[in-house]
Formats: structure tokens, C-alpha cells, sequence
């Protein structure tokens, strides 16, 4: 968890050069997105110590299922502007099924499961944003 920007390009790099035995790194990187065209900012609040604990225990559960060699979850919070980089996940095993299903299967959690909660700043007003039902249905597959 961090409000600060990151640099997606050198937390890969480190990510993978300390991905002993791997097969496949796959990494994914979230951006805020205007849809409409509307979009001022995005707000992100999350509570310090029970976000970060859930995450890890996410983490955990991906680590344990896909046998990953390694995983990385990096999630901004905060004021962000559409562009803004707002997470990143990656994920290291010794072959790509595992790496490609573990990240899917974090960034589903990190959509509609993880203690966060997004609002979204425009020219009319600010609006709480809520899980789709296509996040819930992705995250179901697992």
C-alpha cells in the first residue's frame, strides 16, 4: 500500500531478477481510466493494517494454490488522476498457466474483494463507485 507513484517498469525488473527458478513472470498493471470523459480524479481510501493484512492473505492463498516461486501486489491510495498508474500484481512460477491464473485471479480479488473504497471526482459532484456484476463474476470462476 502506498500513496506515492510508482515506476511499473523497475518494481518488474526487481520483481523478476529476484524470481529464482522461474519459468514465467507475468505482471499487470492498473490504470485509471476515464470512460466518459468525465473523470477529474479518482479517491481511494482504505483502513491501514486491515487492507494490507488482506491483501497478504490473498497473496498467500495464490502462493499456495499456483506453488508460485513469488508474488507482488502493489495498490495506491489516494488522489489519482485518470492515466495514473493505481496497482500493480505480479506474479513468478516455473511455468505460465500458474503465473498467468494466479495474477487473474489477484487482480479479480483486488477488484471486488479487497478493502478498498473508490470514489470518483467529476466537474458534478463526487460518486462512490461499487463492484460491477462482471467483477463479481469473475471473481466466482474461482
Amino acid at each position: 500500500m502506498q500513496e506515492a507513484p510508482f515506476d511499473a517498469g523497475a518494481e518488474l525488473n526487481r520483481f523478476s531478477a529476484g524470481a529464482a527458478g522461474a519459468g514465467a513472470v507475468v505482471s499487470f498493471s492498473g490504470i485509471v481510466r476515464d470512460v466518459e470523459g468525465r473523470l477529474n480524479a479518482m479517491e481511494i481510501e482504505h483502513y491501514p493494517g486491515m487492507t494490507e493484512r488482506a491483501i497478504r492473505d490473498i497473496a498467500d492463498q495464490a502462493r499456495e494454490r499456483w506453488s508460485l516461486l513469488d508474488v507482488m501486489v502493489i495498490h495506491r491510495f489516494g488522489t489519482m488522476r485518470p492515466g495514473d498508474q493505481i496497482m500493480m500484481v505480479a506474479t513468478a512460477s516455473r511455468h505460465r498457466v500458474a503465473a498467468f491464473e494466479a495474477a487473474e485471479f489477484l487482480m479479480d480479488y483486488l477488484k471486488s474483494r479487497a478493502p478498498f473504497w473508490k470514489k470518483e471526482v467529476t466537474d458534478e459532484g463526487k460518486t462512490w463507485v461499487d463492484a460491477t456484476q462482471a467483477d463479481e463474476e469473475a471473481l466466482n470462476r474461482w
